[in-house]
């Protein structure tokens, strides 16, 4: 397969089950069967997408510390030559296993939504969440001051911050009273959350969503430099619209670099990332013929039409319910009908 001609980001979200209750959740983790693999399975999947040659993949989910061989599968992939990240929620870590993982990833990103209790566990929907976090990085900072002890590389860690409407006035507050907790925390990124999944629901639109005005602010480098004027100068500070993943045909077009290609818990690949509908199974078929699948996806007519008409947030969320609802299958399409409204 020509180089050019593969996806060189992956994403597998390795299960469904989650401890928390994030309003916001794309992948709806924590209220669907979880659909883990296990045994053989979870190493064919792993070396299916290793077949790929792919530069980059993240395991995330739902909550992926709670796999239960998620060390083995990260060091299949370190060992194949691929950067291997992983996003958390911080509720399931523990210090043997962040310990173990530190030899096997590039990097552990906690993803923390407020820098207080009320802010953070209110967007989590769990009681708690924002200590488990902090915990969390505590023991990441702990282990890299043992990597150093012992001069081995050091753990790269650091902090996602999904920006909503509710959270979106606190984000200072991060850079001066959170990351100064963590000498060796190495970055903080603020993205501006993404209308997929929960977060494409109207009553979130209404409510969560960013504004286009906020969007543009959070995006300018003078802001950006605000956020990083207001941080501890060691910690790397990045804003993001995250235009990106709309798989916009123009972006796509400009950015042929761009080749992501997600993964579900159980192997079924997605026709588009942030976007329902798979295109098979990596249990069973060709990687590269399901990467074709995909790629055709994006160019598919009924896609492009929903996407050629997005001017605003909001215009991407009615596209997301489009699209979802038009290559989900029955049981997505009941999935998304269900869907509770937000509750203010």
């Amino acid at each position: 397969m020509d180089a050019t001609d593969r996806p060189n980001v992956l994403i597998w979200d390795m299960t469904f089950a989650c401890p928390l209750r994030c309003f916001h959740c794309y992948t709806e983790s924590g209220r669907r069967p979880a659909r883990n693999l296990d045994g053989q399975d979870l190493f064919t999947v792993a070396d299916a997408l290793l077949s790929l040659n792919a530069e980059l993949i993240t395991l995330c989910g739902g909550e992926p510390l709670t796999i239960r061989r998620i060390v083995e599968v990260a060091g299949r992939f370190r060992a194949g030559g691929m950067r291997v990240y992983v996003y958390t929620s911080g509720w399931a870590a523990k210090p043997e296993l962040l310990a173990e993982l530190a030899r096997v990833v590039d990097k552990i990103v906690v993803s923390v939504d407020g820098p207080d209790p009320a802010v953070h566990d209110r967007i989590r929907g769990r009681a708690g969440s924002f200590a488990h976090c902090l915990r969390t990085l505590g023991l990441l900072n702990d282990q890299v001051e043992r990597d150093l002890a012992a001069g081995l590389p050091p753990l790269r860690f650091g902090i996602d911050y999904v920006t909503v409407r509710s959270n979106y006035a606190h984000m200072t507050r991060m850079c001066t009273e959170v990351a100064p907790r963590f000498p060796h925390l190495e970055s903080l990124s603020f993205g501006a959350v993404v209308p997929t999944g929960l977060a494409s629901r109207p009553s979130f639109v209404e409510r969560e969503l960013l504004s286009d005005e906020q969007v543009t602010e959070l995006t300018t480098p003078d802001f950006r430099q605000w956020l990083r004027a207001a941080a501890p100068a060691t910690v790397e500070v990045d804003t993001t619209d995250n235009f990106e993943v709309q798989m916009n045909p123009a972006y796509l077009a400009a950015n042929p670099d761009f080749r992501p290609m997600e993964v579900e818990p159980d192997g079924a690949v997605r026709g588009m990332p942030i976007y329902e509908g798979t295109v098979g199974s990596l249990l069973t078929e060709d990687p590269v013929e399901l990467w074709q699948r995909s790629r055709a996806r994006w160019h598919d007519p009924f896609v492009l039409d929903c996407l050629s008409r997005i001017r605003t947030r909001r215009d991407w969320a009615e596209a997301v319910r489009q699209i979802d609802r038009r290559f989900g299958s029955p049981e997505v399409v009941a999935r998304i009908e269900a869907r509770p409204a937000l509750v203010p």
